[in-house]
């Protein structure tokens, strides 16, 4: 199993940070997401900068959530300290 969200920080141009329960931290793009059904809300940045973890992923107060997983494997790693 893949490690889980322990934190998350929206950045610009609708990018996450993200710290892991392993200790890496990476930076996961959501611009593709965009355009798709329910994700679409998330193109406010007032909404999307209300993200946060939610058992071991991010979610959205209206109930948008990103598979940790996807999270994970899809992620650019960066160190701890950057971004």
């Amino acid at each position: 199993m893949n490690p889980r969200v322990k934190s998350v920080r929206p950045l610009p141009a609708y990018r996450l940070h993200l710290e892991f329960t392993n200790g890496e931290v990476g930076v996961f793009d959501c611009s593709r997401l965009l355009d798709v059904g329910v994700f679409q809300e998330l193109k406010d940045v007032q909404y999307f900068n209300q993200v946060h973890v939610f058992l071991g992923s991010v979610a959205w107060p209206h109930e948008q959530d990103i598979c940790p997983d996807t999270l994970y494997m899809d992620s650019t790693r960066t160190r701890a300290d950057a971004a």
